[in-house]
């Protein structure tokens, strides 16, 4: 049976249910008195019951594989075949690290666009390097100014001799 999705009654409809607030979402049994959705009417979401529930086989599998969290690259190293990597609570550089290491293992991470991060990464690097080399050169302006303004000092004080 293909997975259903369980969403809040109406979420779409008010901002404070979670349009784009992905917290709200989630699903609470409609109660309302004339809530066409609490009378399982045609055409309205459907109510979690028992009767969805996965097959054994296929329960908590990712992409038809087993789920390993992974916080850092000693636990990245312990995903074997047949597995499947989800990026835990890390912050941005680790993130990096644990993408090139998955790149170079073979190792699928679900959570994260391996190639995409990667690319957008290298585009940063190429940014900021950028960004340093215009730094640089107005860090030697502002010393050719001053060293202009020395030699006008000097030569007006050999004038003024």
């Amino acid at each position: 049976m293909p997975r259903l999705k369980f969403l809040r009654r109406n979420w779409s409809k008010a901002s404070r249910l979670g349009k784009g607030r992905k917290k709200k979402q989630i699903w609470r049994s409609p109660k309302g008195r004339h809530s066409k959705t609490r009378g399982e009417r045609k055409g309205y979401p459907a109510i979690v019951k028992i009767g969805y529930k996965q097959e054994e086989q296929t329960r908590g599998l990712v992409e038809e594989k087993k789920p390993i969290l992974v916080f850092n690259i000693k636990d990245l190293l312990k995903v074997e075949k047949g597995q499947i990597a989800i990026l835990g609570n890390v912050g941005q550089k680790r993130k990096l690290e644990l993408a090139k290491k998955a790149k170079e293992k073979g190792i699928q991470i679900s959570n994260l666009n391996v190639e995409k991060a990667l690319k957008k990464s290298e585009k940063k690097q190429k940014f900021k390097a950028e960004q340093k080399k215009t730094v640089l050169t107005k860090k030697e302006a502002k010393e050719e100014k001053k060293e202009s303004k020395k030699e006008e000092s000097e030569k007006k004080a050999e004038e003024k001799k």
